[in-house]
């Protein structure tokens, strides 16, 4: 596994009296949504990276008002056309 440091100032490391551990858990969940979200991983490696199942990363992309479907409109509707083709 790969560990990367970043470095944050000191009044924004601790929001709420948050421990270390807490803030690297949310570092790792929103980088997670953020890559689910731009297409670049799926939702296993997000639920990985974010050391969660993958049921509790859906959940969590439902927190974050990010779709769990990676799906653009356009391939909805390429599926539609081809449905309807077939049933002809």
């Amino acid at each position: 596994m790969k560990t990367i440091t970043i470095e944050i100032p000191d009044d924004l490391a601790h929001p709420a009296g948050a421990s270390d551990q807490e803030v690297a858990r949310d570092a790792r969940l929103t980088l997670a949504i953020l890559w689910y979200d731009r297409g670049l991983i799926s939702q296993g490696k997000g639920a990985e990276l974010a050391r969660l199942t993958r049921a509790e990363f859906i959940d969590e992309l439902g927190r974050a008002n990010v779709s769990a479907l990676q799906t653009s409109v356009d391939e909805l509707r390429n599926e539609m056309k081809l449905v309807g083709d077939a049933g002809r």
